[in-house]
């Protein structure tokens, strides 16, 4: 999954004065590897950065990185801001990637994307005063002399009644699409990509467990750098979660796939513990009471193996 997310930057940066009223951002790019959501790549960006400069080394690199970590097959998850031949292009020189990206429809003509859709695709009536046409089809693509094919999955959406029953003077048509390199039914494609908000989660493991919500520097080169270090500390919190938080041990009640990074700092890292020194050997006490021993332990001597 390839994701940005805006954090604002303090007000005294660099090049401006103290009085200036200019609310400064910044538009991190991170990309994450699997349900767990571990993060494979993370770029720190300028807030008026567009999604899509530089992104094609940015996902290069990315891809890269996820082939030496894995050998199965890879499915991408991007949002519009990436929908760009030169992303495709990148993506088809991978054998062993597929991706689902969202479409930019920019200055397409809604009602003959609904005529179409209707004609040729499925529709269906969720309510009165609302119809849904999906259809898909395939378009051949040349980029820097190299061609592929790629399919796109439209739905249009064309509402008379609003939700309360409203009548419109105007049909309300709206359409939205994704590309492809999947054949499965179009309403799996979409399916499939509706996961993609979980991305947001991961942010705001970033954005609100770690506290970097609002950067601490006014100069871009040390936020950048505390950025970089904050990747690493998240994939280091999220394998002690995933170690420790997960099996039998684990003083979390609940069934999940993944910790979140706030449980994690919580159940493991603000425990109390007595570091004492006995046999010329450092050892850490903790309470005969405290219900994270048994994790704590288990991660403990998994890395000390290790």
């Amino acid at each position: 999954m390839f994701s940005a997310w805006t954090t604002p930057a303090p007000r005294k940066r660099e090049s401006l004065t103290p009085t200036t009223a200019i609310t400064v951002t910044y538009a991190p790019i991170a990309a994450y590897l699997g349900a767990e959501g571990w993060c494979l790549n993370l770029e720190f960006r300028e807030g008026s950065q567009h999604s899509q400069k530089n992104f094609a080394p940015f996902l290069e690199e990315s891809l890269v990185r996820a082939g030496e970590l894995t050998k199965r097959r890879l499915l991408l998850r991007l949002d519009s801001a990436h929908d760009a031949i030169e992303t495709r292009t990148v993506i088809s020189g991978h054998k062993k990637v597929d991706y689902i990206l969202k479409w930019n429809p920019r200055k397409q003509d809604r009602q003959a994307l609904l005529e179409r859709g209707l004609r040729e695709g499925t529709a269906s009536t969720p309510r009165d005063g609302k119809r849904v046409a999906v259809f898909s089809y395939n378009q051949l693509e040349e980029h820097e002399g190299q061609k592929f094919s790629s399919r796109l999955v439209v739905r249009v959406t064309e509402r008379t009644v609003d939700r309360h029953g409203q009548r419109l003077l105007a049909p309300d048509i709206a359409g939205e699409g994704w590309w492809t390199s999947l054949y499965l039914p179009e309403q799996e494609i979409i399916g499939l990509y509706n996961d993609h908000g979980t991305s947001e989660q991961f942010h705001s493991e970033f954005k609100t467990d770690m506290d970097l919500e609002r950067l601490p520097s006014g100069k871009f080169a040390t936020n950048a750098l505390i950025m970089a270090l904050a990747g690493l500390t998240y994939n280091i919190l999220r394998f002690i979660g995933q170690l420790g938080l997960l099996g039998d041990h684990s003083p979390v009640r609940h069934a999940a796939k993944r910790r979140r990074i706030r449980t994690v700092i919580q159940e493991l890292i603000y425990r109390a513990a007595r570091l004492v020194e006995t046999g010329h050997r450092l050892k850490l006490r903790f309470s005969r009471h405290c219900q994270a021993y048994g994790a704590f332990q288990q991660v403990y001597s998994c890395l000390a193996a290790g």
